[in-house]
């Protein structure tokens, strides 16, 4: 495997025409490639978002990690941002699905592009990637422990979001869930519910729940992950685009 790639901060312009810090990381060379928009976690835009964008970049995707919290003001740090943000109950969908678009827009807009794009999200941002894909002409989503896609989040969550089941029908491409049996957002009775309606509704999708495995079982810096649950889950995810992002 060849991973050399350019890797640096750009901006884009999100929903509503507003200036959104971006991180970006591509591969050397001219071969034609697919793009994936990283969603990043409720924490923020943070070292480990960059560093999922760096490793699809290894694997010969380009790949964009917009900021969501930008709007939280010029001059302030990701971790401020990312207060402020959760103190206004998270990122508005509407917001979200601008910001995602104009990100997939970039990534069709490099060199060497193919014209197909996947997401992914983590946390907030697996609830994200699947709203997205619902709201979006998208060619592959994943969703990493995305929770509130079933259910209204508890009164006390931070998070301040609708449930997106009846948005299903709308689902544009096939949609990989990865998820950890330990897990109370979501719990497995919101992943069971959510595949149940999937299939009913006839759209491509592969689950896997993993035993041992709780919520954020990928974010190596926190005492959450689970070494062989991540491993196996970036075998998949990169399987998965490879089907589905290729020329």
């Amino acid at each position: 495997m060849d991973d050399a790639m350019h890797a640096g901060t750009t901006t884009i312009s999100g929903h509503g025409g507003a200036e959104v810090e971006a991180y970006l990381a591509r591969p050397v060379g001219g071969a034609p490639r697919g793009g994936v928009v990283v969603i990043h976690h409720l924490p923020g835009y943070d070292a480990a978002s960059k560093e999922i964008v760096r490793t699809f970049a290894a694997h010969g995707h380009a790949a964009i990690c917009p900021n969501l919290f930008s709007r939280e003001g010029a001059g302030v740090g990701p971790d401020d941002q990312a207060a402020a943000a959760r103190a206004k109950g998270g990122v508005p969908d509407e917001q979200l699905v601008g910001d995602v678009a104009a990100a997939a827009a970039h990534l069709n807009s490099l060199d060497h592009a193919n014209g197909k794009v996947g997401v992914i999200g983590f946390c907030s941002g697996g609830r994200q990637s699947f709203l997205a894909a619902c709201s979006l002409d998208l060619d592959a989503a994943v969703d990493c422990y995305g929770a509130f896609v079933v259910e209204a989040p508890p009164a006390d969550a931070p998070l301040k979001v609708a449930p997106l089941l009846s948005r299903a029908p709308d689902l544009s491409c096939p949609l990989l869930g990865l998820f950890g049996a330990e897990d109370r957002f979501p719990a497995p009775d919101e992943v069971a519910a959510l595949d149940a309606e999937l299939t009913r509704l006839g759209k491509e999708h592969e689950f896997h729940s993993y035993p041992g495995a709780g919520h954020a079982f990928f974010a190596v810096d926190r005492p959450s992950y689970r070494p062989e649950a991540a491993v196996d889950g970036w075998k998949k995810i990169l399987a998965f685009y490879g089907r589905h992002l290729s020329a």
